[in-house]
């Protein structure tokens, strides 16, 4: 209880200037651990889904069917499930225009990658702010706690009689910023990492889902080809 009073009273005794620095910084934590906590979910949520939606596209379930479902659901639809029903669409369409099974192919492709393009773009929003907190947040700090270490030194040389308990205060409340830079940036850092990390593997499983997806389609575009 008595650390959180000092925490405080150092807090309240501070200079404008510093007090501002320390609200920014709190303002940069919270706003870091809520693009954390949202973006978890998020992830968790996408790689669930993914896990959830290859297990029934390699149950052998019925294609058609599955796109038929899968669109009554309109905009719900994300992930594989939205990259399969852009591969699946553009397919059925060309099947009844396009004159060869290449031109098929280069169709379902194209729009497999930009719902790709689409999805990996959602995944990593906000990371970029979790980027710039874990980057900036030490040197905001930093810039407080050396102003405050200047105005204590300015302070200490308009009296004749310095004494070490006249600067401690000021130096204390100055290295507070330099903890609070800190305190926000270590965990920006650490989840933008792992979260990066996250990323990188699920759009690799989205890349392999459509290599694999592509070579279904290859071999039907072909074989209703050939049988015309």
């Amino acid at each position: 209880m008595s650390a959180e009073i000092s925490f405080i009273n150092l807090f309240l005794e501070a200079s404008l200037l510093v007090k501002l620095v320390m609200l920014m910084l709190l303002l940069l934590s919270i706003t870091g651990w809520a693009v954390i906590i949202q973006r978890r979910n998020v992830l968790n949520s996408a790689t669930a889904n993914a896990k959830k939606f290859e297990d029934r596209f390699w149950s052998g379930v019925d294609l058609s069917r599955l796109y038929q479902e899968l669109s009554s659901r309109g905009d719900r639809n994300t992930g594989m499930e939205l990259l399969f029903t852009a591969g699946f669409k553009e397919y059925m369409r060309l099947s009844q225009t396009a004159t060869s099974g290449g031109a098929i192919m280069d169709g379902s492709q194209r729009a497999m990658r930009v719902a790709l393009s689409r999805e990996v773009d959602k995944l990593e929003s906000n990371l970029s702010l979790l980027a710039t907190i874990g980057s900036t947040s030490p040197y905001i700090g930093l810039f407080g706690t050396v102003w405050g270490i200047m105005n204590a030194f300015i302070a200490l040389g308009a009296v004749q009689n310095a004494t070490l308990n006249m600067v401690a205060p000021g130096i204390a409340e100055a290295l507070i910023a330099t903890a609070m830079g800190l305190f926000a940036a270590i965990p920006a850092v650490i989840f933008f990492n792992r979260y990066s990390t996250k990323v990188e593997k699920l759009e690799n499983s989205y890349i392999n889902f459509i290599e694999e997806f592509s070579s279904i389609l290859h071999r039907q575009a072909f074989s209703d080809k050939e049988g015309r």
